[in-house]
């Protein structure tokens, strides 16, 4: 059973601080099921790689244990693809060799344990069922790109055909912690089984390891069903403790996003602006067919369908409800027949990708970025930039800096509660600036809205354009 991790940041070595494993050593460690084996196949600046083997005892698996009287035959118990296949047992070998790198722990280097990094992970012979669909819709909805190759059941009789195992490859940009969290929940999701008791216990497990992104991943229902050994009752249950830890529900939070910014923004009629400066950027850009990405209630829409140039106009979000009253909000059902072809509401999230978004010449962000957890920014900007990718996107963010110049609003207090994180300007240009370069994008900040002098203006945009393939640069 074998687990490499690899990275190209630079130094690669580092990866040795994260995983608390020195590279020049190989290191071996007692499990109950077997033995766990650490080394560095290559530790040099530019790359480094770390390889978590499992030793897995197969005769102790079974020892104590008789197999069912008069069924199978003498060595039964003995013929498992355990020692080999990847598993639950990677799973807990991952949480006792790496516990410090799967909590995000790093002592004197917690700078890196924080910070997004290359990464690859490798496990072999990882069995898949449900296949290679199912594989993908675990892990690509959270930002990895999946390699996958299904094994032969043996490679000397091919007519015997393929196998439910791969190896597979996933790659993201992502802390160390985060990686190893998704895989020690998802191996034994895609094996479908666990080789100890699932209980109560399990739940907690599961939850913890689960904050931040299982309460919005699309399988949460079959990770939750698979991970508990089928037990239903253990699945209803964190799944309702999903929704309660994910209050307010995607609905309410938009309807109290809604009316808290806008009280707060009313005096400067800040909205108006924004929108307006949106809609201009995107009618001097000769869009034609336009996105709106977190379009909520439709205001943005409602301008758009107001403008001719805009023959196709698509709005998504994440919240029916809010879709619900979008759709009442532009009068879609008293619209003309042409009026009506323009426009679809669609309902999805920002960090998944979606082919219903590819085509478009423009894509709208309105204050939109700042909801997202800052771990799943970089699944968002593939999303946007690599899947999508628009010619042009109009992104608009609060300036945190201006916050102060709100009376309203208590110092050190983010506009709304649900803001993750509001970006100062230096902040937003940083990271405009590596995302454009990252993706092939010219990109230029304006702000909206009065301009003090101090603090700068209340919202910030910035404005992405993607030069013709030949010779595309920042």
């Amino acid at each position: 059973m074998l687990l490499t991790l690899a990275t190209t940041h630079n130094p690669a070595t580092d990866l040795g601080y994260l995983l608390h494993k020195n590279p020049a050593k190989l290191q071996e460690f007692e499990l109950s099921f077997g033995k766990a084996h650490v080394f560095y196949p290559e530790a040099t600046a530019e790359r480094c790689t770390a390889a978590l083997l499992l030793d897995v005892d197969p005769v102790g698996l079974v020892r104590g244990r008789k197999g069912p009287a008069g069924e199978g035959f003498a060595l039964e118990q003995y013929v498992s693809d355990r020692p080999y296949a990847a598993s639950s047992f990677l799973s807990v070998a991952i949480a006792q060799v790496f516990g410090s790198a799967l909590a995000g722990r790093s002592k004197g280097r917690q700078e890196l344990a924080d910070m997004p990094l290359p990464l690859t992970a490798r496990v072999a012979a990882l069995p898949c069922r449900g296949g290679e669909g199912f594989l993908r819709s675990l892990f690509e909805p959270l930002g990895y790109e999946v390699t996958a190759s299904r094994l032969p059941l043996d490679s000397h009789y091919p007519a015997w055909g393929e196998s439910a195992y791969f190896n597979v490859e996933l790659q993201a940009r992502c802390r160390l912690s985060e990686l190893l969290t998704h895989l020690y929940v998802l191996v034994p999701v895609l094996d479908d089984d666990k080789h100890y008791w699932v209980g109560e216990a399990e739940v907690e497990k599961l939850l913890r390891h689960g904050e931040g992104w299982l309460a919005s991943h699309p399988q949460k229902e079959a990770i939750a069903y698979r991970y508990l050994k089928h037990r239903r009752s253990l699945m209803r249950q964190t799944l309702a403790r999903l929704v309660e830890e994910d209050q307010l529900d995607p609905d309410e939070e938009a309807e109290a996003h809604g009316q808290q910014e806008e009280t707060l923004e009313k005096r400067i009629s800040l909205n108006e602006e924004r929108l307006g400066s949106v809609v201009a950027v995107l009618k001097a850009s000769g869009a034609k067919r336009v996105l709106d990405l977190g379009c909520g209630e439709g205001k943005l829409l409602k301008a758009l369908l107001a403008e001719k140039q805009f023959e196709e106009i698509t709005g998504l979000d994440v919240s029916t409800r809010t879709l619900e009253r979008a759709a009442e909000r532009l009068r879609l059902e008293q619209l003309s027949e042409k009026q009506r072809e323009r426009i679809r509401l669609i309902q999805g999230g920002l960090t998944y990708r979606d082919k219903r978004l590819q085509g478009k010449d423009a894509a709208a962000v309105v204050e939109v970025i700042e909801h997202l957890d800052p771990p799943r920014l970089d699944a968002f900007a593939r999303v946007l930039f690599e899947c999508a990718r628009p010619r042009t996107v109009v992104l608009t963010t609060p300036n945190a800096e201006y916050n102060v110049r709100f009376e309203n609003l208590p110092a050190g207090t983010l506009r709304h509660k649900d803001h993750r994180f509001e970006w100062t300007r230096t902040e937003f240009q940083k990271w405009s600036v590596e995302t454009a370069r990252r993706f092939g994008y010219g990109v230029r900040l304006a702000p909206i809205g009065a301009n003090d002098p101090e603090v700068g203006s209340p919202t910030q945009m910035a404005v992405f354009d993607r030069p013709s393939e030949e010779g595309a640069h920042v």
